[in-house]
């Protein structure tokens, strides 16, 4: 199977960048997900590499950050919009700035909602989008506090 073209979109900074080093362990087009295993693009002294599952309709990624001993740091959920040119073979991940960080003691922490407004009175995020952002990571965060995250999680520990 010819899997897409992987990028990475980000309004803050602005950049496009092509994900060519991540290797897709699943595709499917139909279920609207992706699962990639990658090290990280600028390794930091706590941050090496892991795994990332993107859930198109649900608009998260999901993604467990390790550290290079092995150890997990916590689960990274961006808040995402996916545009897939099939007919080029590309997938685009725009991130849409809002993000939760879940520890492996279960701590929650919501991050980077001031990039929204940031990004919208700048210009590069129209209302519409705004929305957008907020009403899915209300949607992410009504599954962590409900519980139902962890079937998020069981998918994407499956794949390690």
């Amino acid at each position: 199977m010819d899997y897409p073209v992987l990028y990475r979109k980000r309004l803050i900074p602005d950049e496009c960048i092509c994900l060519k080093d991540d290797e897709i362990i699943c595709f499917s087009e139909s279920a609207k997900r992706i699962v990639t295993k990658w090290h990280a693009i600028k390794p930091r002294k706590d941050l090496h590499h892991g795994y990332s599952a993107y859930f198109w309709n649900e608009g998260f990624k999901v993604s467990k950050f390790y550290s290079e001993s092995g150890d997990l740091l916590y689960w990274y959920c961006d808040i995402i919009d996916v545009f897939y040119d099939k007919e080029n073979g590309r997938l685009i991940a725009t991130d849409l700035l809002a993000d939760v960080l879940i520890y492996p003691d279960g701590f929650v922490k919501v991050v980077d909602l001031d990039e929204i407004t940031q990004a919208y009175d700048s210009g590069i995020l129209s209302i519409d989008m705004m929305k957008t952002s907020i009403n899915r990571l209300n949607h992410l965060l009504t599954l962590i506090y409900s519980g139902e995250f962890k079937t998020y999680q069981e998918y994407l520990n499956q794949y390690e």
